[in-house]
């Protein structure tokens, strides 16, 4: 009698398996056993693909009972959960200070990141906030533009500060949390962070001078800005903060210890010849574009105590590159020196110590701002490993820095990425890839896998798929080590709290976004 299954070894008799013949796989007891897809034939079971298992991640608390059986990976396991690999699909993790503190793979705690717009630059940056803000860490977004952080903040229950025409302001002559910190802690420590409280003041002082001339203010006019706000400082009351017009009213009576620096000899002429420049080019800041924003008390002042800051300038105007670059320059000064007046505290042992995590967001709009503005932001911005800062500066490409007017700002601007612990490419051109690897050391195979996550979607795309190839696709790059290619996929709750297009949404969608913001069980309404 014929078998159902005659070539895979079945019973005669009973109709089931049978010895296995020769050459067919053979269980323990003689028997065939069946193939991997079924038994060929009707009802053998037969199937053309095999599904993939499913696949589940946690941690070692949440799956504990399925210990031992796992399966451990090369991939970086220490800092923030930041994605999948591309190849292994194994989990990264990783962010700047995490990499400096715990696992020391990398000697300076910063994140200089590149990528074409609509990537996910801003999304991975944020996901980072949220990892570093559970572990205890403050992140300090200085210069909101868009706004792509400040929701995240909100939901962190951390201070948001506006600034803008006609809605917030920054008085660049405020120390800010600096000068408190200083007279609490007094004597010699106490004099130390009053002189670097001096030295971010004279220093943004001098950036928006640079932003308005579009030119480097000459080295004795520093002089001459020093001197006067010393003086300043000394004759105006503790309990208040100088303002820029009474900057102009220093300069412009003369006081001995500004015509000391002009060497002026007693002459008024060669007083005037010395300070009328400077004069003119602050009473530019005043009566120009600048003032509303900079000549009044600061309308908010970071909290020491914040879970989280986010100083929110999106309400300036895209065109209004002078004023963005100031409010920019002027809450980085205003935010970092927060830090150092935290640290301070800190070491008095009059406060708890605290580790911040800073995003300086769209690098290219200051950069742009004016020539020689570079030395300003360098100034501004660089890091000491001692202060517990980590960092995330963010641009678009290299070429940002070719624009800029001198050679020699271009160098100091390409040595942000050249200091940076970690560098993060998502989709860029090719041609921009080759010039980056002459400064980050990238093989061939990583140049042609970052350029090609810089192509577009096709065009039979539409509807939720139409996400460009490289969206989510990020390469990590670490000194001479091979790159990192890694995968993110959002969550609901970052898709909500970080959502780059909002303004691009339909009237239906933004109904929908909006009901679900204001239900009485949402966890903040905005």
């Amino acid at each position: 009698m014929d078998g159902p299954f005659p070539d895979e070894g079945t019973d005669p008799l009973l109709g089931g398996p049978g010895p296995a013949p020769e050459g067919k796989r053979a269980g323990r007891d003689g028997e065939a056993l069946p193939p991997a897809r079924g038994w060929e034939g009707p009802g053998g079971g037969r199937i053309g693909n095999l599904d993939s298992p499913s696949l589940w991640r946690a941690t070692t608390v949440q799956a504990c009972g399925l210990w031992p059986f796992a399966a451990g990976s090369g991939a970086p396991m220490t800092g923030v959960p930041l994605g999948q690999h591309l190849y292994t699909g194994a989990t990264v993790c990783g962010d700047p200070l995490s990499w400096f503190t715990r696992a020391h793979y990398i000697s300076n705690p910063s994140l200089f990141m590149l990528g074409m717009p609509g990537l996910g630059k801003s999304t991975l940056v944020n996901r980072m906030l949220i990892g570093l803000a559970a572990t205890g860490v403050v992140p300090m977004v200085l210069g909101d533009l868009k706004p792509d952080y400040a929701d995240t903040v909100r939901a962190l229950n951390g201070q948001i500060i506006s600034v803008g025409r006609g809605m917030g302001g920054i008085n660049i002559l405020d120390p800010g949390s600096m000068a408190g910190a200083a007279a609490r802690i007094g004597g010699e420590a106490g004099r130390l962070l009053a002189a670097e409280a001096h030295g971010r003041v004279l220093n943004v002082v001098g950036a928006l001078v640079t932003i308005v001339r579009n030119r480097a203010i000459d080295d004795h006019e520093q002089s001459v800005l020093s001197a006067a706000l010393h003086h300043l400082r000394e004759r105006t009351p503790t309990d208040r903060a100088p303002l820029l017009p009474d900057l102009l009213r220093v300069l412009a009576e003369g006081p001995d210890r500004v015509r000391s620096v002009t060497l002026d000899r007693g002459d008024d002429t060669r007083y005037r010849d010395a300070v009328d420049p400077l004069h003119r080019s602050l009473l530019g800041i005043l009566d120009g574009p600048l003032g509303d924003t900079f000549a009044s008390e600061t309308s908010t002042r970071i909290d020491l105590d914040a879970t989280a800051v986010c100083v929110d300038i999106s309400r300036i105007g895209e065109a209004d590159t002078q004023l963005t670059a100031a409010a920019m320059l002027a809450a980085w000064s205003d935010g970092l020196g927060t830090v150092a007046a935290s640290h301070a505290m800190a070491d008095a042992g009059l406060a708890p110590r605290r580790w911040y995590f800073t995003v300086l967001d769209e690098l290219w709009r200051p950069l742009r701002a004016a020539s020689g503005i570079v030395d300003r932001v360098d100034a501004l911005t660089r890091l000491n490993r001692t202060l517990g800062l980590g960092d995330a500066k963010i641009t678009h490409t290299l070429k940002d820095a070719e624009s800029l007017g001198s050679d020699a700002d271009k160098a100091k601007a390409r040595g942000f990425v050249e200091r940076a612990g970690m560098v993060v490419c998502a989709g860029l051109p090719r041609q921009e890839m080759e010039e980056l690897g002459k400064i980050v050391g990238l093989s061939r195979q990583e140049i042609a896998l970052v350029s090609s996550w810089s192509s577009p979607p096709g065009w039979g795309v539409h509807g939720d798929r139409d996400d460009p190839p490289g969206r989510g696709r990020f390469l990590i790059k670490v000194g001479g080590r091979p790159g990192i290619p890694i995968r993110v996929a959002i969550t609901d709750t970052e898709r909500l709290l970080h959502d780059t297009n909002k303004r691009w949404a339909t009237q239906q969608e933004a109904a929908v976004r909006l009901r679900k913001d204001l239900r009485p069980d949402s966890r903040w309404v905005r």
